[in-house]
C-alpha cells in the first residue's frame, strides 16, 4: 500500500472556531467498493475467490490515474478484517494505487449517507471512467 502522497489537510474554521480540517480545493477523497466495482463480485462466504477475482475493465487505469492527479484513494469495503491480507495482496498483485482500506462497510446496499462534510456518491453500473457533471434529483434535509 502506498502510504506518502498524501495532500496535507488546510485547518478550517466555522464561526471563528476550529473544525476538521479540510482537503485543498480540487482534491477528492475518493472511497471505492472492491467487489462489483473494480472486480468480479465476490461475497464474503467465498473467501478463497478473491485471489483470483477479475478485474473490471479501466477500474485500475481510472483509480491509478485519481491517484497520480493527487486524489486520495481509500477502498471501502464489506469484506472483513478477516480478509484483509488476500485484499492487500489481490490489490498489489493488479498494481493498485491507494492510501487505505476500510474494512466492515454495511452489506446490503441502499445507502444513505448523512455527514457534515460534502458527500458526493456514483453508482457503479458496469463501466469505469473519468468522472463527468449531470444535474441530478437528490434528496437533502430541508432548511
Amino acid at each position: 500500500m502506498e502510504k506518502n502522497n498524501f495532500p496535507p489537510l488546510l485547518d478550517a474554521e466555522e464561526n471563528g472556531k476550529k473544525i476538521s480540517p479540510q482537503l485543498p480545493p480540487g482534491v477528492k477523497n475518493f472511497l471505492i467498493d472492491i467487489d462489483g466495482t473494480i472486480c468480479e463480485d465476490i461475497p464474503n462466504e467465498e473467501p478463497w475467490r478473491m485471489i483470483d477475482a477479475k478485474v473490471y475493465p479501466d477500474a485500475l487505469k481510472i483509480c491509478n490515474h485519481w491517484y497520480e492527479q493527487g486524489h486520495i484513494i481509500t477502498f471501502f469495503t464489506s469484506r472483513t478484517e478477516q480478509h484483509r491480507e488476500v485484499t492487500e495482496t489481490w490489490l498489489k498483485k493488479h498494481g493498485f494505487k491507494y492510501h487505505g482500506i476500510l474494512f466492515g462497510k454495511p452489506r446490503g446496499g441502499n445507502y444513505h449517507w448523512i455527514d457534515n462534510h460534502i458527500v458526493r456518491a456514483t453508482r457503479y453500473k458496469g463501466k469505469f471512467t473519468d468522472l463527468v457533471e449531470r444535474n441530478v434529483t437528490i434528496e437533502v434535509f430541508e432548511e
